[in-house]
């Protein structure tokens, strides 16, 4: 595992041969799309999406009673070794009577001096209906789309019911249990000795029901210090991806604060040529909106 402040998703150097007749035909926009596209307008891609991230889910905090955080990280070396690395990421909440929305988005790019390493967008969104004290009925979507999961992209919608299982000044835990409905892609990776990606294959896409889960967990330590920690599931035929987010807040004023954490995603079928298991560490400055 790399870890670097904001380092990307560790891959595994491959060379395989594939047949295009194993998962489809390739789409054109993929092949060889890694070599085409220059590295800096790659780069710069991520970051406008990053930008149009904060700034959009700024104005939407602006507009409402939202509360929650933004955070980001870049690394940049240049000289006898190139690399860059940036993730950006913003979490938030509005409560209006027995209604909350929650709402979620982040990227992640890397790459070094040669090749993108890693290159992925996700959002998330939920509403949720307070029926007692404690239980409350949720209806959410999901979508991913990460160039060396193994997966073109990742799709769900599904509804639930959650319980607040402990809601005191310094500690928070809560829990959903759900069913919905995903489509994915597969998409099998080529890669060099290098582990450039030179070729990819997008399989077709499929559709099924899903079991999903998760938990949210924040713990006030000390005056200054926060444990937060998310969990996820969604169990299906054709995949379970199972996802963990752990950090630890230090405040530094009453609206910043350094998060260092750990994530860990891990796909039970992705396609051939890359592996089930992403690692991400990270060191990034916090946002506190409120």
């Amino acid at each position: 595992m790399r870890a670097a402040c904001a380092a990307g998703w560790p891959r595994a150097a491959q060379t395989r041969q594939v047949h295009p007749t194993k998962l489809g035909r390739p789409d054109t926009r993929d092949a060889a799309e890694e070599s085409t596209v220059p590295k800096d307008q790659r780069l710069n891609r991520m970051m406008l999406a990053a930008l149009l991230l904060a700034g959009g889910a700024w104005s939407a905090t602006a507009r409402a009673d939202w509360t929650g955080k933004g955070e980001g990280g870049l690394v940049l070396s240049r000289g006898n070794t190139d690399s860059t690395s940036v993730n950006a990421k913003i979490d938030a909440t509005e409560t209006n009577g027995d209604w909350k929305n929650v709402m979620f988005a982040g990227v992640l790019y890397g790459n070094n001096s040669v090749f993108t390493t890693a290159q992925r967008i996700e959002a998330r969104y939920e509403i949720d209906r307070k029926l007692s004290d404690g239980f409350y009925a949720f209806a959410a979507a999901r979508g991913d789309k990460d160039a060396f999961e193994g997966f073109d992209y990742q799709a769900t919608v599904s509804v639930g019911a959650g319980y607040q299982f402990i809601n005191s000044d310094a500690t928070k835990l809560s829990g959903t249990l759900g069913v919905g409905y995903r489509r994915l892609r597969p998409q099998e990776l080529t890669k060099d000795a290098d582990g450039r990606v030179t070729d990819r294959i997008n399989g077709d896409a499929t559709g099924n029901a899903v079991v999903t889960g998760g938990l949210n967990f924040e713990h006030q330590a000390t005056k200054t210090t926060k444990l937060v920690d998310k969990f996820l599931f969604e169990a299906g035929s054709s995949n379970t991806l199972l996802g963990n987010d752990f950090a630890v807040q230090v405040t530094m004023s009453d609206r910043l604060a350094l998060s260092v954490g750990y994530g860990v995603r891990y796909n039970t079928d992705p396609a051939a040529g890359t592996k089930k298991l992403d690692q991400l560490t990270t060191a990034n400055i916090v946002y506190t909106i409120k």
